[in-house]
């Protein structure tokens, strides 16, 4: 085994995980390699395959300078497969396996779950590649637009990662779900992804800001559970994939709070009083506040389905096998298998949202998603801090997690933004307080104007702090023929 740490450039697959001494599965790989391109030239970011973007690529993956950044064309990009270092006498840190040696081959028994998970996740990462395939062409700046492509690239490269595993763990069946993963088409009507929210589009700027801000933020708290896995190869690639993951959220999060700033800023100098004014706040070309708002309940609620229902008995058998922790589960205090623990559960009762306690085992979806709530709050309450700064009282804030779901205890509930139930009448009449409208889009698509000036941004969005890689604030991120 290789040490973990260097990174083999010299084949067609960077690695760091000895494929020059493993031919079975390297053959594999180069097989599915033209078939990759193929896709990503097909779905990939439209109009830009030949541009030159200054992107980031994985050298190694020690955290003290595992990458370098550098122009490169998308198509040439160098995607690999990359695993953090072992833990030397690793052990299963918990249920029914917990304090087992962790394992380096597939255990038998679990197979057809282990399967499933790493599919599943695999699943997600070319589907937001699609979902944001049209974004290139309304970028709001050269900086902008080179995040997009960085955060599409790995993405990219997390597929690469799950395909590995199933390439060289799963023999046959791993070989078809490695071609199944780029035969699904992001909401086709046939073939769709396999869960809901990357099946909905990314319209605009915004939409993208609110996915990276929320939906990454659902693939941190998965990928951090499956680092925790028993099966020490995933482990590896899911605690590599958390350092790539950090900056999507830091696109989304950051951009959220620059269209927040441009929005203030203008209302300050135009001497609106009022953030809810919508018609004099759109007069000035940025995006109200209250339009902020429903799009932030839009993505939380489809993000929250993400995690599947909240008492789940296929969540308990995946932890009971060792296969899929909490979230950092190696920081917890309990007994690592809650055999005899419980866990406070949300949920609709005789027409009541009521906490009730049930197994805790049963209840790891409802604890995952309740991490992705405290961890969401943050990134809130930053937003707030912007708002507050520029004098204005106007808050933002979380949904409740009744609101708009279609999984789980809350699927047929009718619950407005702040929890309060309401009849299905009363829904209609008033979703478009609590959701984006036809004319919230149309006025979005209507500012989604490109700027390709070096240093000069969309007038809805403010500058950031500082550019990438410590570069000037004219830095020509893309360079486009």
């Amino acid at each position: 085994m290789p040490d973990g740490m260097k990174v083999d450039y010299d084949g067609l697959i960077p690695n760091n995980v000895g494929l020059n001494d493993d031919a079975r599965v390297r053959k594999a790989l180069e097989t599915w390699h033209p078939g990759y391109i193929d896709w990503w030239k097909d779905m990939g970011p439209e109009g830009f395959q030949d541009a030159l973007v200054y992107l980031r690529t994985a050298v190694g993956v020690d955290p003290e300078g595992w990458a370098k950044f550098g122009y490169v064309k998308m198509p040439d990009y160098k995607w690999g497969i990359l695993l953090a270092p072992p833990v030397e006498g690793r052990r299963i840190a918990f249920g029914a396996h917990k304090g087992e040696p962790a394992w380096q081959e597939v255990p038998g028994e679990h197979r057809a779950m282990l399967r499933r998970l790493l599919v599943i996740q695999g699943d997600t990462e070319p589907a937001s590649v699609e979902q944001q395939r049209h974004l290139g062409a309304t970028a709001p700046s050269l900086y902008d637009l080179r995040n997009l492509f960085q955060v599409n690239v790995e993405e990219g490269r997390h597929l690469w990662a799950m395909v590995y595993l199933l390439q060289k763990y799963f023999g046959r069946d791993g070989r078809e779900e490695a071609d199944d993963l780029l035969r699904r088409r992001s909401g086709h009507p046939d073939e769709a992804r396999m869960l809901g929210a990357f099946n909905e589009k990314t319209p605009d700027w915004l939409s993208f800001f609110m996915f990276t801000t929320f939906t990454d933020r659902d693939g941190k708290m998965q990928l951090g559970a499956l680092a925790q896995s028993g099966f020490d190869p995933l482990s590896r690639t899911c605690r590599f994939m958390l350092t790539e993951e950090a900056h999507h959220m830091f696109v989304g999060e950051t951009g959220v709070t620059r269209v927040i700033e441009r929005t203030c800023q203008a209302m300050r100098e135009a001497g609106i009083d009022d953030p809810t004014d919508v018609d004099a706040v759109r007069k000035l070309g940025v995006i109200d506040l209250g339009l902020v708002q429903r799009k932030i309940n839009l993505h939380v609620s489809l993000t929250l389905d993400l995690f599947g229902s909240e008492v789940s008995t296929n969540a308990a058998n995946v932890f009971n096998a060792g296969l899929k922790g909490r979230y950092r589960e190696d920081k917890l205090t309990d007994d690592h298998q809650l055999l005899n623990d419980t866990y406070s559960v949300l949920g609709l009762v005789d027409g009541a949202i009521t906490q009730r306690e049930v197994p805790a085992l049963s209840a790891l979806n409802m604890r995952l998603r309740d991490d992705f709530v405290s961890d969401t709050r943050g990134g809130v309450r930053r937003w707030n801090q912007v708002i507050e700064k520029a004098g204005y009282a106007h808050r933002l804030a979380l949904p409740h997690v009744a609101f708009n779901r279609r999984i789980g205890e809350f699927a047929t509930a009718h619950a407005d933004p702040a929890g309060a139930l309401l009849t299905a009448a009363a829904w209609q009449a008033r979703r478009g307080e609590f959701l984006p409208t036809t004319d919230d889009g149309e006025y979005i698509d209507s500012l989604m104007v490109p700027v390709r000036e070096p240093g000069r941004y969309a007038g809805w969005i403010a500058p950031p702090k500082v550019g990438i890689d410590n570069q000037p604030g004219d830095f020509e991120y893309v360079q486009i023929e």
